[in-house]
């Protein structure tokens, strides 16, 4: 996906549902939604076992998240991702934007959401890219 490509999806997201969040000091997951909240974003935690993450209410599932997604962001690993994909395939309205972060690909994810023209990003970090599109410090 080319940079503006990039710039007008992530210019119409508004919600990001971070799968496998957490708010351990150290994991690039707690770097990356600290971010994305100081960025203005609603950041909504999506992990099985805990109740809050950055002071946030956190969800079980994508499916129980009472609001409309707009990006669903993942740090779990590939062999997850499928079964992530066809969470957001569920979802009502479809996300604009499903993304693996550094390290995570899943060619199965890629085919079944682009079936459905949800565009997908892999491999890459969230954050810097964010901040290296807009221009924004870390």
């Amino acid at each position: 996906m080319n940079d503006e490509t990039l710039r007008e999806l992530l210019g119409t997201v508004r919600s990001i549902a971070i799968l496998g969040a957490k708010d351990v000091p150290g994991h690039p997951v707690d770097r990356v939604g600290r971010y994305l909240i100081r960025a203005g974003y609603t950041v909504i935690p999506v992990h099985p076992k805990r109740q809050s993450v950055w002071g946030l209410p956190a969800f079980a599932a994508l499916a129980d998240i009472p609001v409309a997604v707009d990006l669903v962001d993942v740090f779990r690993a590939p062999e997850y991702c499928a079964e992530h994909a066809r969470e957001a395939l569920r979802l009502s309205p479809l996300p604009k934007l499903f993304w693996m972060q550094r390290g995570i690909e899943s060619a199965e994810a890629v085919s079944l959401l682009a079936g459905r023209g949800v565009p997908v990003v892999e491999n890459a970090c969230l954050m810097v890219e964010h901040a290296r599109i807009f221009g924004l410090p870390l």
